[in-house]
């Protein structure tokens, strides 16, 4: 049986390491990012290190919403199911809401939250008459944790909280799981430049390891949520 994860953002950070654990585990994989090269390395890489696991991507700005749509009907256009949906696409600007430029909050609001919010609804339908599948957002803790210098990046992810939230309200009957995914600092390209040992933050691969492990309980089981910090604590 061919199983499909669709991970947004899945050249880089977490979302790579997520599509390489289940890569792992037998799946083909669905992705997008902005950088066309990073997608074919990605592809290549994947392909000859996983021989089973295919990949499929395309191009797409998740902060637009006519590039989600294509990239939507690109993923129809496989005539697949789409097993797992992990809406990991997102971006981090720091600042304060008090000296931040007008256009910082709707950019973070279209990158971090609209971008799960339209995949979510594009897929879930079909999960819902399939009565199966898994959804999960990558919130942070900056979905729960309010801190300076956080603006409008903290206020996208409460917001992407609160929308995973609901949606497990709303497919819990329907036999959808839907998961929160909160971490702390990881070591990715939004840390490059800090000068702090890579110790001292989370591995990508272990938030992709509690994905996994998230997904792969019972029926009858849902991990509603992940939090995920460094072992000494927040950044």
């Amino acid at each position: 049986m061919q199983r499909y994860i669709l991970v947004t953002g899945g050249t880089k950070g977490i979302g790579r390491a997520v599509v390489e654990q289940f890569a792992r585990e037998g799946f083909h994989i669905i992705t997008c990012s902005r950088n066309e090269k990073d997608l074919q390395k990605l592809k290549l890489e994947i392909e000859q290190d996983y021989t089973f696991s295919k990949v499929f991507y395309q191009v797409a700005d998740l902060s637009d919403k006519k590039s989600i749509d294509s990239f939507v009907e690109y993923v129809r256009g496989l005539n697949i199911e789409v097993d797992v949906l992990v809406n990991n696409s997102g971006w981090f600007t720091p600042g304060e809401i008090h000296k931040e430029d007008d256009e910082v909050l709707p950019f973070m609001i279209n990158t971090n939250l609209y971008s799960a919010y339209y995949m979510s609804k594009a897929f879930v339908h079909d999960m819902i008459e399939r009565r199966s599948g898994h959804i999960f957002n990558m919130c942070s803790t900056a979905s729960i944790t309010a801190y300076t210098n956080g603006g409008s990046y903290c206020i996208s992810k409460f917001a992407l909280y609160g929308m995973t939230k609901v949606l497990r309200e709303e497919l819990k009957e329907h036999n959808v799981k839907v998961t929160a995914i909160l971490p702390g600092a990881t070591y990715t390209a939004s840390w490059e430049g800090v000068d702090l040992p890579p110790e001292r933050f989370m591995k990508p691969e272990d938030v992709a390891t509690s994905i996994y492990g998230a997904y792969n309980l019972s029926a009858s089981s849902v991990v509603e949520e992940i939090l995920i910090r460094p072992q000494l604590g927040d950044l």
